[in-house]
């Protein structure tokens, strides 16, 4: 008689995470088109990646022009830096959204 599997999580064990760090990991932020703003999330950035390159920042506005994204491309050591930086970042108050 063969044991019936764990139903607990039949696919074997999870994986903590699917990011493998260190890696270099994109993060979209938007926020109201304002002085300063920029400059906010790439001091955030390299709060969090002292060797974070502010040259590598991709800017989009939005089609009215009353938003901007800003892509900071951070150099990623683990999920605790990350889940700090998205919560820094998410608690600016120019910041309106962080994906």
């Amino acid at each position: 008689m063969t044991q019936p599997k764990s139903s607990s999580n039949p696919a074997g064990p999870r994986k903590e995470s699917l990011i493998e760090y260190p890696s270099r990991f994109p993060v979209k932020v938007m926020g109201a088109k304002a002085d300063g703003f920029v400059e906010a999330v790439t001091l955030i950035a390299r709060q969090f990646d002292p060797a974070f390159d502010a040259a590598s920042v991709e800017l989009r506005a939005s089609k009215a022009g009353n938003y901007l994204g800003v892509t900071v491309t951070i150099n990623a050591t683990s999920r605790e830096q990350l889940d700090e930086l998205y919560r820094t970042l998410s608690t600016h108050p120019m910041v309106k959204v962080v994906l």
